[in-house]
């Protein structure tokens, strides 16, 4: 809200003065002169307040700050009266129009009620009710002051204009008191020239007599007549002088009145002080001539003193208050100038005059030269308030004024005066150089463009006609004001904008190829400005052309324009002309274009208020072509008004030129301006005179003085001769100019010399000193260690985390250690002294000054980096040339791979060298993501790393871009981007935002669309285009917000596509990676393309919507819009609807595509993302107008960007936006969806995808071939070696066995590339395919070779084994017994026996397995991703089935819906209700018994859901197709289990081929499923119902394998026996006898049997038991059902319910093993315990029986028996 001024009237009675008043917190009556001082704030609004209680007289009233309202305080009860004498006095000391601005507040004690007051009021004519308000006397209540301020706001929005300033008030009073106002004027007019007479009298009278030629009269209308435009001021004047007769001193004095009024606009205060071109030489004469220049220059005559030396005659002009009949003889000089001749004889006596007068004279000079200052001021004034811009002479346009979204500019029609300075702003910030050429409606009858043409009434004879035509005068209304000149509505903006705001306009006023203004006389102070830091931001580009050694050299040459160093070409004139000096300029420079505005341009006019004394400066810029005017860079200043008259430019711009060009009317002696000439003349400066009287060519007088004749010449002519001399004169070195050497000229102030700015400036200068002096490219390195290789390297690992392979678990825990180490280095690293010293400035600077120090900030980086970056390049064009030339000699040496290397070095120091605000910014967020990652808070000097984000929100609120996605790293730094949205949030609340991204290829314009659009300033220039992507707030203004359901715009701008800097795969990823983030973030996106193929970014938005598919847990509703730029043909729209056609095609058909490869309903583009053909494509003109760099902007490009914001804003009106919340989640899950999906970004299109997939199902083919015929010949081989036929396996036989197969393959493998209809495109990945399938041959070769010499190798170990058996018997008998003897006592000792026997046993383990291999462990879960990922399948899918585990539960899940995709439009039954109907109506009689039986249980057992179920209502599978599935699923799993456990893996071993086979059945039976039904089955479902059947047959297969290992591998055997050998050893060592030692071992044998028979007879036992006893188990089969019933009823389990529809066997056999254990453990515990008991005797009896029966058989003497020893039975 603007701040208010409100001014207090009334009786000082209506309110009670005090600290707590909120109007007027002071103790005593407030003095007005003190009201600006004092601001106001309340609840965030700030007013100035004017206490004006009592007092009547306002002489001391500052009318230079406007009144947005006059609060009239009435006490209650007396309201009536005061209303009344309150509103009178307003109107006699305001004026009428004041009341307009009247809002009525009654006071009232806190006690008092005023409800009377109202009616009361009511009955007063002038009374307004909406204007009314009510409070307490004390104004110590919040709520009503800013209720009271609120009404305010009305009515300031009301009132036009919205405030009343002084201007008005003295209109207002002239128009009440017009005729006494004039008389009034006229008597103080006549007094001073009354005075003046005198003055000269007396003089006459104490000197001698002075006789002066007459001086004649000129008419009013005559002077009006002569102000004519010469340039684009419209000010420069034709004097002309008409002879008029003698009249009266009172008709002399109304005559200087007239013409100091009309005259005297464009004069200065310097110019009445300074002006003159030569002191007279005579020191008798110098008093005459100071009073009479003085007076002449206050009425626009150029006065010249001119003594000759040869004579005494004086010649000087003379005074107009000089009475006519003492003027004798008048004479006409050239150009209209008027000279005044003394008389010889009585010259001498005219020399000596009175000092004491001359002091009056001077006195009433100064008196009349302020009087001249105030109506300048007035004028001025007038302007302002008719472009309504009274207001922002104190509070300044600001670049926040326009950085916002306002109602849409109409294009076609004129804008009325008040909205003139708004639609000036408006098209130059969109690059519309026809800013200056806005047409006005005339709205009233007070402005007219011209006025209308006047009739002349005369009755109609042939001598009237004749009359009528010869007349000179015509009564027309004089008091119409003609309308405003353009070049007032540039200046007027330009005094009234702020610094930054200027630099804007400055900016845009450049790149529309616009003279500049250089020096800018204050209109109120008159001081003369030189906006040296609107120049900063500028940069030219131009090409210098040399000729050496006969050959043109051209050298590129790109600065910011104030350090360029250019000759300087200076353009002024002296006295007047009938050439225009500012459109001769514009030949010279652009001859298409008016860079300088004249007198001939659109929309001129005759007055000029602004541009008097205003120098302008331009700059050519060559661009290296044979048509060039110059072949360097030269700046041209142009000089507005009479250079007589404007004394301090004309020495500036002398004393800087390298050229003086001067225009004058003549070259005779007697001009005025000859003195000035002869002194430029004398100067060494180079100088061309051109004189309009004269036709001659152009003549050189002596070395660097040149004149030319203008006379009866075309203009083409003399551009050409002046552009010769010119460069002839510049061929030479010249003096150079350079902008920054403006702040060393004296008696001019430059805005950089503001205390502000300055203090910016040193805070930027004291950071940006710690970088001089060193390597560019090594800035970063040293001062910003945390982005560069630290951050990529944490970016890089950080996408890995998300792709992780083989021991999840372990290479997670490996990655995010990486990750702590790389934050803990960053934390170490920083902060660096730099970024110490600009935190510090960004925390402790006020707003201003750090706005200043920012862009200082940025201005001395540039500066820095500038000449290391034009060394580089240099050096980079060089080693490019030599590079290229060795190419073409077809040179393959080292020497040309050593220059690749060295210019891929210099391209890598390029991109080092860049270095801007964005990367401090970036350094920020990285030492912020450190320190908030260790979750520790780290010492810093005088700076908090917590603060950072809320440092970075105040900037982003302000208007700065803020880096969203580091194009560098390629990465998003989301802690950094949430806690900076959360500042926002904090600080703006969670305002909702309409977002709007930008998506083109590299160098296609986006940056400069959205900076034409919005006002925005992303880099486009200075060497640096926009990485990565960074975002900025846009605020929609009041007077819109209305029409719209979001806060802000915010803007997110990209990096260019297709960068040449990057190449290959990384770019395409990188590029794709970009897009999908950029257009996923959006409500809105521009795909911004160069030209009319948008070929490149369809490929991209391919991958787009390819992306976006596959992201199905980010909700995104993405839209766009196609613009193309560059489009030369206006009829470009209607005859590209074939195009349009074949666009809307080719996207939907690779929608399609990608629809089918990731199995989605999507039939079009725009299902996915919005999109209209027939609107949502737009044309461009080209953006420059010519060829740059002088060419300025197509104004057909700014009226498109125009047309295109428009229909943005009219699309962003339908959608809701999102909350500034919402869009810190969507970026967290859309960036990590992106860090998920690694596979479709490497990828050019959709098509290559497609290709790639089938490519990779072929491939998968390939590979089954060879497994399959290599478990074939492993099958072989196997038995062979079983048989003892095969000892040794050789390569060369398992190649010879393969050759076949593989050579078949290879042979369709070049039919599949060669023969393929999208062969350009497999091309690509040929060579990798076919090394893909060499080396899986290979690798399957050498497998099978390995494992089949494994198995020798055991069998070898095992035959060597049983050989050994005996020995090693033997060798642990003997080394028993010798421990037996030597342990003795120590027999017992457990430990002891055991380290003997490890020691025997390890060394002859080792001796058996030396030379044997151990089979390895199956890695089950790395070959299920190995072989799932050969048939094509992504490990995004594999890893996120394996990490929920939800394949596991596939054959149980309730509902399939989400496991496929319908046809489109296809409707599905609600779930609950058709679930409940499908079973009740399902024709199958187990089903309905089933769910009979359930039903009538529950309501018979009095059993009630306790717990309702939740169920979510929507659509679901019909009953019948959710059995399919499932039988589906469990059809496939039998099938599969039955062949797993048919393979000869105890014997043989396992084999991946196996996984392999089964993953083949599993697609396939998928496949075949979906062609029998009207829907297709997800990727997901595939994968989960593959992981499922592995993890069913994974359990079989390890262990069918650990059998084998045990059966084969010899190691394991032997492990398998070590504690049979140790208790064996064991015993022994006791003393045991070898009977002893055999029953041990035959109670070892018989113990596993003997558990085995009790368990088993007990069970039977208890099966008897409880048939009996048991109800569930003592009837049928229907009573067992029933039971198993009435547990799930009573348990409500209904899974388990479920479980026993789809697989009843299941669910009884897990019912009947429940009952069992109950029964056993819990209910029955005491009678199993006894059955157990009961058969564990029967089972002792049986093997007593049976031990006793062996030994009466054997019957062996005790001799026999220790002779034949353990060794003769067999241990196993």
């Amino acid at each position: 809200m603007p701040k208010l001024t409100l001014v207090l009237i009334g009786d000082t009675n209506s309110t009670e003065i005090g600290s707590k008043n909120l109007l007027i917190d002071h103790d005593e009556q407030t003095n007005i002169e003190q009201f600006s001082s004092k601001l106001y704030d309340l609840c965030g609004r700030h007013f100035y307040v004017i206490n004006m209680l009592g007092l009547q007289n306002i002489d001391k009233f500052p009318f230079n700050q406007g009144i947005h309202a006059f609060l009239l305080l009435l006490p209650n009860g007396q309201h009536n009266s005061q209303y009344s004498s309150g509103v009178q006095w307003l109107e006699k000391a305001f004026g009428k129009g004041s009341v307009a601005y009247l809002m009525t507040v009654v006071t009232h004690a806190s006690d008092e009620k005023c409800e009377s007051a109202l009616t009361d009021l009511k009955a007063n004519s002038s009374f307004d009710e909406k204007r009314y308000q009510t409070c307490t006397k004390g104004m110590m209540d919040e709520k009503e002051i800013i209720a009271l301020l609120e009404k305010i706001d009305v009515m300031v929005s009301e009132n036009d204009p919205h405030c009343y300033t002084g201007l008005m008030c003295n209109k207002n009073k002239e128009q009440e008191e017009h005729l006494d106002h004039k008389s009034h004027e006229e008597e103080r007019i006549d007094s001073s020239v009354f005075q003046q007479n005198q003055t000269v009298e007396e003089m006459e009278e104490n000197a001698m007599e002075i006789k002066v030629k007459g001086l004649p009269v000129i008419e009013p209308t005559d002077v009006k007549d002569s102000e004519r435009n010469e340039d684009n001021t419209g000010g420069e004047s034709e004097n002309k002088s008409v002879p008029s007769a003698t009249k009266e001193k009172a008709g002399e004095a109304d005559e200087v009145k007239e013409v100091s009024n009309e005259s005297s606009s464009n004069m200065t205060e310097q110019s009445v002080e300074e002006s003159g071109a030569v002191k007279d030489a005579g020191p008798t004469s110098q008093t005459v001539s100071t009073v009479t220049k003085e007076f002449c220059l206050l009425l626009h005559y150029p006065a010249v003193d001119k003594l000759d030396e040869n004579t005494e005659k004086t010649e000087v002009k003379c005074n107009p208050f000089i009475e006519l009949e003492d003027v004798e003889h008048t004479e006409k000089t050239v150009g209209g100038e008027l000279e005044i001749k003394s008389d010889p004889s009585t010259t001498n006596e005219k020399r000596t005059l009175n000092m004491e007068m001359s002091g009056k004279m001077d006195k009433q000079s100064v008196k009349i030269s302020e009087e001249i200052n105030i109506k300048k001021q007035r004028e001025t004034e007038t302007l302002l308030c008719r472009l309504h811009l009274q207001d922002k002479s104190q509070q300044k346009l600001t670049p926040t004024d326009f950085l916002k979204i306002g109602p849409p500019m109409k294009q076609d029609h004129g804008t009325c005066e008040k909205h003139l300075a708004h639609t000036f702003l408006q098209k130059l910030m969109m690059l519309d150089y026809r800013a200056r050429y806005i047409p006005v409606r005339q709205d009233s009858a007070e402005v007219s463009h011209a006025n209308p043409i006047p009739e002349v009434d005369t009755t109609e004879t042939e001598e009237n006609d004749i009359d009528a035509l010869l007349s000179t005068s015509v009564d027309s209304d004089q008091s119409k004001q003609t309308r405003v000149h353009p070049m007032d509505v540039q200046m007027a903006v330009f005094h009234c904008s702020d610094s930054f705001f200027k630099q804007n306009m400055i900016m845009k006023l450049s790149q529309c190829q616009y003279a500049l203004p250089l020096l800018v006389p204050d209109p109120v102070t008159m001081d003369i400005d030189c906006p040296l830091w609107t120049f900063r931001q500028i940069r030219k580009t131009w090409k210098i052309t040399q000729i050496k050694d006969d050959s043109k050299m051209i050298t590129m040459k790109s600065m910011p324009i104030c350090k360029a160093e250019t000759p300087m070409v200076s353009f002024f004139r002296l006295g007047s002309l009938s050439l225009s000096k500012s459109q001769l300029m514009n030949t010279l420079i652009n001859d298409r274009h008016s860079t300088f505005f004249h007198r001939n341009c659109p929309g001129s006019t005759k007055s000029c208020h602004l541009m008097e004394g205003v120098v302008e400066i331009a700059w050519y810029c060559p661009a290296g072509k044979p048509n060039d005017a110059f072949t360097d860079c030269i700046a041209f200043c142009n000089l507005h008004g009479d250079a007589l008259l404007i004394e301090k430019q004309r020495d500036i711009l002398t004393e800087k030129s390298s050229v003086n060009v001067v225009l004058v009317p003549t070259l005779e002696k007697s001009h005025h301006s000859r003195n000035v000439i002869s002194a430029l003349l004398k100067s060494p400066k180079p100088l061309i005179i051109l004189t309009a009287d004269d036709d001659c060519g152009a003549v050189q007088m002596k070395k660097g003085k040149y004149k030319m004749g203008l006379k009866d010449r075309s203009q083409s002519d003399i551009s050409d001769e002046l552009k010769g001399i010119i460069g002839k004169i510049l061929s030479e070195p010249p003096a150079s100019f350079q902008l920054e050497t403006m702040t060393e000229v004296s008696g001019i102030r430059v805005d950089e010399n503001d205390t502000v700015c300055n203090k910016g400036k040193s805070a930027a200068k004291k950071m940006v000193d710690l970088l001089q002096g060193m390597d560019v490219s090594k800035i970063k390195d040293k001062f910003l260690p945390c982005q560069g290789q630290l951050w990529h390297e944490w970016g890089r690992i950080n996408k890995e985390l998300y792709h992780l392979k083989g021991n999840i678990e372990n290479e997670k825990c490996k990655k995010q250690n990486e990750l702590k180490r790389i934050r803990q280095d960053q934390c170490s690293a920083s902060p660096s002294k730099l970024i110490k010293v600009f935190i510090e400035s960004l925390s402790s600077l006020p707003p201003t000054d750090k706005e200043y120090f920012l862009k200082w900030t940025q201005i001395l980086i540039d500066a820095l980096s500038a000449d290391d970056l034009s060394l580089i390049l240099q050096n980079y064009d060089e080693k490019w040339s030599e590079l290229v030339v060795l190419k073409e000699k077809h040179d393959k040496s080292d020497h040309l791979k050593n220059k690749q290397t060295e210019l891929d070095q210099i391209s890598r120091k390029l991109q080092s060298a860049t270095f801007g605000l964005e990367h401090m910014f970036r350094e920020m967020g990285q030492i912020y993501e450190a320190h908030a990652f260790l979750q520790k808070q780290t010492k810093m000097e005088r700076t908090d790393w917590s603060k950072y984000p809320e440092l970075a929100a105040e900037l982003m609120i302000a208007g700065h871009p803020m880096e969203l996605m580091d194009g560098d790293a390629g990465h998003v730094p989301l802690t950094w981007i949430s806690s900076l949205l959360d500042e926002v949030i904090k600080k703006l609340g969670d305002k909702k935002v309409f977002v709007l991204s930008v998506l083109g290829v590299q160098s296609s314009g986006k940056s400069t669309m959205l900076n034409a659009m919005f006002g925005l300033q992303f880099a486009v220039s200075a060497g640096r285009c926009t990485k990565g992507a960074f975002m900025q707030l846009v605020r929609v203004s009041e007077e819109i917000k209305k029409d719209f359901q979001f806060d802000y715009v915010l803007v997110v701008d990209t990096e260019g596509l297709r960068a040449l800097e990057l190449a290959g795969n990384a770019s395409l990823h990188h590029d794709n990676e970009l897009a999908t983030f950029v257009v996923g973030l959006g409500n809105m996106t521009l795909i911004n393309i160069f030209g009319e193929n948008p070929a490149e970014m369809q490929d991209i938005l391919q991958i787009v919507v390819q992306a976006f598919m596959r992201m199905k847990k980010v909700k995104l509703s993405p839209s766009c819009v196609f613009v193309h730029q560059n489009v030369t043909d206006i009829a470009a729209a209607e005859k590209n609807m074939d195009g349009k056609r074949r666009l809307q095609e080719k996207l939907d058909q690779m929608a399609q595509l990608a629809a089918k490869e990731e199995v989605c309903d999507a039939e079009c583009f725009s299902d996915i993302i919005a999109f209209d053909v027939q609107k949502d494509v737009k044309y461009f003109a080209q953006l420059w107008e010519g060829s740059p760099p002088m060419a300025p902007p197509n104004p057909g490009y700014s009226e498109s960007v125009q047309e295109l914001k428009n229909f943005i804003l009219s699309k962003a009106s339908q959608s809701a936006g999102i909350s500034l919340s919402q869009f810190k989640s969507k970026i967290q899950d859309l960036w990590k969806a992106l860090l998920n999906e690694n596979f479709v970004f490497s990828f050019k299109n959709t098509l290559e995808i497609a290709v790639y997939r089938k490519l990779e199902v072929q491939y998968g083919n390939w590979t089954w071939a060879l497994r399959s015929k290599m478990l074939t010949i492993e099958n072989q081989l196997y038995t062979r070696i079983e048989n003892g036929k095969l000892d040794n396996v050789e390569r060369s036989c398992l190649q010879t066995e393969m050759k076949k197969t593989y050579e078949k393959i290879k042979k369709d493998m070049t039919t599949y590339f060669d023969d393929n209809k999208d062969k350009e495109m497999l091309v690509q990945w040929r060579g990798r395919f076919e090394s893909k399938i060499k080396e899986f041959y290979d690798e399957q070769v050498n497998g099978v070779q390995k494992k089949l010499e494994e198995i020798i190798q055991q069998k070898n170990a095992r035959k060597k084994l049983d050989d050994k058996k005996t020995e090693f018997e033997n060798k642990l008998l003997e080394k028993s017994k010798e421990l037996a003897h030597q342990l003795k006592d120590k027999a017992k000792d457990e430990e002891e026996l055991k380290r003997q026997f490890d020691s025997v046993w390890s060394g002859w383990v080792n001796e058996l397995t030396a030379d044997t291999k151990p089979f390895q462990d199956i890695s089950y879960d790395k070959d299920e991703s190995d072989i799932l990922e050969e048939l094509g399948i992504e490990w995004s899918l594999i890893n996120e089935s394996k990490s929920s585990g939800r394949y596991k539960n596939i054959s149980e899940v309730g509902d399939y819906f989400d496991y496929i995709i319908p046809p489109k439009h296809q409707e599905f039954c609600d779930t609950s209700q058709k679930s409940q109907d499908d079973m009740r109506e399902n024709k199958n009689p187990i089903v309905q018994q089933r769910y009979s039986w359930w039903m009538s249980f529950k309501k018979m057992l009095g059993f009630s859901r306790q717990k309702k179920e939740k169920h979510t209502s929507g659509t679901s599978l019909p009953y019948d197709e959710q059995q399919l599935i499932r039988s589906l699923i469990d059809d496939v799993e039998q099938h599969n289990l039955d062949i797993i456990k048919r393979k000869p893996v105890a014997t043989r071993g396992y084999s991946q081929t196996y996984l392999q086979e089964v993953a083949k059945n599993v697609k396939e039976s998928v496949k075949e499923f979906e062609t029998k039904r009207k829907y297709a089955l997800k990727k997901e479902f595939t994968v989960d119902l593959l992981l499922y059947v592995f993890d069913r047959a994974g359990s079989w297969l390890s262990e069918s394998h650990r059998k084998f290992k045990m059966n084969n591998d010899a190691l394991s055997y032997l492990k398998s026996k070590k504690n049979q050998y140790y208790n064996i050893f064991r015993s022994f060592c006791k003393g045991n006898s070898s009977a002893v030692v055999l029953g041990e071992l035959i109670c070892e044998k018989l113990k596993s049997s003997a558990v085995e028979a009790v368990c088993n007879k007990t069970a039977i036992d208890l099966a008897g038991e409880m048939r009996c006893s048991f109800p569930a188990f003592n009837g049928n089969r229907l009573n067992l059902e029933k039971h198993v019933l009435k547990s799930l009823a009573e348990e409500e389990d209904f899974n388990g319910y479920i479980t026993y529809i789809r697989h009843p066997r299941r669910q009884v056999e897990t019912f009947i093993k429940e009952e069992v254990k109950k029964y056993i453990f819990t209910e029955n515990k005491d009678k199993a315990g006894n059955m157990l008991k009961k058969n564990v005797e029967d089972t002792k009896q049986l093997v007593s029986r049976a031990l006793f029966t062996a030994t009466e058989k054997v019957k062996t003497p005790e001799k026999q028996i220790r002779t034949c020893g353990w060794r003769n039975f067999p241990v196993c």
